[in-house]
């Protein structure tokens, strides 16, 4: 993991982390752009615009904004099975692995717009470790940007939002941290530095993060390319 030593370096204490899946903890980007490339095609949809759309949201969402006339179930079902046959390219990003293993159980959680059957899928296959919280797609009525799955994952942890950091790699999904309550450090694996401006601090990869345990409270230290607020205090 690398090593944040400079007199920049941001230093956190949250209670609790709750990990974005697709481009934060598994490389899922391909998967996820040849399934809706090839869903957009056969429904008469431009496909970067489908692509567009939706990254960092929950399937069912963009069906339901791209083509409200089709059965959004039957959609869903399909876009579920696709990226799930499609693994090309599929594996644990750089630095998850020693963070997951530093962390225990009880103080992370996953929180992502897949399906709770691809988000299992996703994990096995890239060797993490099942979270014993996850909140995915079929568990909140409102998915990213809506705060409710990141105040669902506090929940979980039994902690307040604020005591949390939120790490995404979407603008959707930064943002439903912040409207959540949450600290947002994004990473750079999937979007750029331009989309993301709206997470408090970004780092080119968790690589480049570094995860203790201090007491009852997470001490994390990094780097940020970027940084949204100088001042932002985040957890405390």
């Amino acid at each position: 993991m690398g090593h944040a030593s400079s007199e920049n370096a941001v230093i956190l204490h949250p209670r609790g982390i709750l990990f974005d899946m697709d481009g934060v903890l598994v490389s899922s980007i391909g998967s996820v752009e040849r399934t809706w490339e090839k869903w957009a095609q056969s429904r008469g949809i431009e496909p970067l615009l489908a692509i567009r759309s939706a990254h960092g949201r929950r399937a069912i969402e963009t069906v339901r904004q791209l083509r409200p006339d089709l059965d959004a179930l039957k959609e869903l079902e399909w876009l579920e099975q696709t990226e799930i046959d499609d693994k090309a390219g599929l594996e644990i990003l750089a630095g998850v692995r020693s963070i997951l293993e530093t962390l225990p159980a009880n103080r992370w959680a996953v929180v992502t717009s897949a399906t709770e059957k691809l988000a299992r899928s996703r994990l096995a296959h890239g060797g993490i470790p099942l979270p014993s919280q996850l909140i995915s797609a079929e568990h909140v009525t409102h998915g990213k940007p809506h705060p409710e799955p990141y105040r669902k994952g506090a929940a979980l942890l039994g902690f307040d939002p604020a005591d949390c950091l939120v790490i995404e790699d979407s603008a959707s999904g930064a943002a439903a941290g912040h409207a959540a309550g949450c600290p947002v450090l994004a990473t750079l694996h999937s979007h750029s530095v331009e989309s993301l401006r709206n997470a408090d601090w970004i780092v080119d990869s968790l690589e480049d993060v570094q995860v203790r345990l201090t007491g009852d409270r997470i001490e994390i230290r990094f780097v940020p390319v970027f940084v949204r607020h100088e001042a932002a205090t985040a957890a405390r």
